[in-house]
């Protein structure tokens, strides 16, 4: 549909809230594309150095400067209403792009995309590489994600810093509901967006995602906190999802959250670490992981990489409790793993690629 030639109005914006440490760099990389592209910061009220940083660009950014801290929604609604582009990208101010990430989303979109999804590179504070998401093992869901959507509520997708979306898309489904994704807000429009066109994917790392000790979805690694808020958002993002169907004469079945292993994994976690606080009181051990088995099967992955899955479920449904909870925060919680659980671990990925 596109291509470099034809100049199409791109907006990068860039949400943050007391990240002065990291947002210099998430700016220059906005600013450094190899295409021109609006540039907006919608600082959320940050009580840090965040206001000097921004001002030292001067007229090379547009500034949004929110009163009051509302969240990643409000931040994102801020700078959508801002914006002109006709390509909008939503950049976290921990993360940032690489010079040719605006002109490869725009070289690759098509008359029926809503939405590019792109790889990352995982850095840690020092944007060091560490590792790549989503894992390349993992293939992306392109083209009509729909029927995935409705089936189980998810498709393989990636967080904001690797989203790209169509503005007249977003102008059906902006603003993003601010109590309600007060946190996670690409979790909205990634789930809401496809259901108004088609997603196309780019298996390149086109930029870094900052993995460090603040961001909101490591919670300093307290697992049963984790676990239990990723679920409730999961609700709330299956509420919109049937909400847009809904208005555009879609059904979305009961509870599809019991076909998708990654909401199945994190329900199983909040039952066991923490039960007397997790969201679905009719919830069972076994219940769940038998789901989970089932619905790893229908993963878009390899055959070992389902059937390790499946294992993984079934092992945490029928081991003692204790046991289960061990074997959880080893496969969520990355450095709870022993030394050589860990080398194991590698091995296992390799091979299930």
């Amino acid at each position: 549909m596109y291509s470099i030639q034809d100049h199409v109005p791109v907006s990068i914006v860039i949400a943050n809230y007391n990240y002065a440490h990291f947002l210099r760099r998430s700016i220059d990389s906005a600013l450094e594309q190899d295409y021109d592209a609006e540039v907006i910061v919608v600082d959320d009220a940050s009580t840090d150095a965040t206001a000097d940083v921004v001002a030292s660009y001067g007229s090379r950014i547009k500034t949004c400067l929110r009163e009051v801290n509302g969240g990643h929604a409000a931040a994102f609604n801020t700078g959508f209403a801002s914006s002109r582009g006709e390509i909008v990208l939503f950049l976290d101010a921990d993360d940032y792009l690489y010079p040719n990430a605006v002109s490869e989303v725009v070289e690759a979109w098509e008359e029926k995309t809503a939405q590019v999804q792109f790889r990352l590179h995982i850095v840690d504070e020092q944007m060091h590489v560490k590792d790549v998401f989503p894992p390349v093992e993992l293939p992306f869901d392109s083209g009509d994600v729909t029927p995935e959507l409705l089936r189980k509520g998810r498709y393989q997708t990636t967080v904001t810093s690797g989203l790209a979306f169509k503005r007249s898309v977003l102008d059906r489904i902006m603003p993003v509901p601010e109590p309600e994704f007060r946190q996670g807000a690409d979790g909205y429009l990634a789930t809401v967006a496809p259901l108004h066109g088609e997603v196309t994917s780019i298996e390149d790392c086109l930029g870094a995602y900052r993995i460090h000790g603040a961001n909101h979805s490591v919670f300093a690694e307290k697992l049963g906190q984790r676990a239990r808020w990723r679920v409730e958002h999961d609700f709330r993002r299956l509420e919109a999802l049937s909400n847009q169907a809904t208005e555009i004469g879609l059904d979305v079945p009961d509870d599809p959250g019991l076909r998708d292993p990654v909401h199945l994994e994190e329900r199983l976690a909040s039952l066991c670490i923490d039960r007397d606080r997790h969201p679905v009181a009719e919830d069972f051990r076994l219940s769940l992981a038998a789901a989970g088995a089932v619905a790893s099967l229908k993963m878009n992955a390899s055959r070992k990489r389902r059937l390790m899955l499946a294992g993984w479920f079934l092992s945490i449904g029928i081991l003692p409790r204790k046991i289960a909870k061990t074997i959880l925060s080893w496969k969520l919680v990355a450095s709870s793993r022993p030394r050589f659980l860990l080398r194991l671990s590698k091995t296992i990925r390799h091979a299930m690629g």
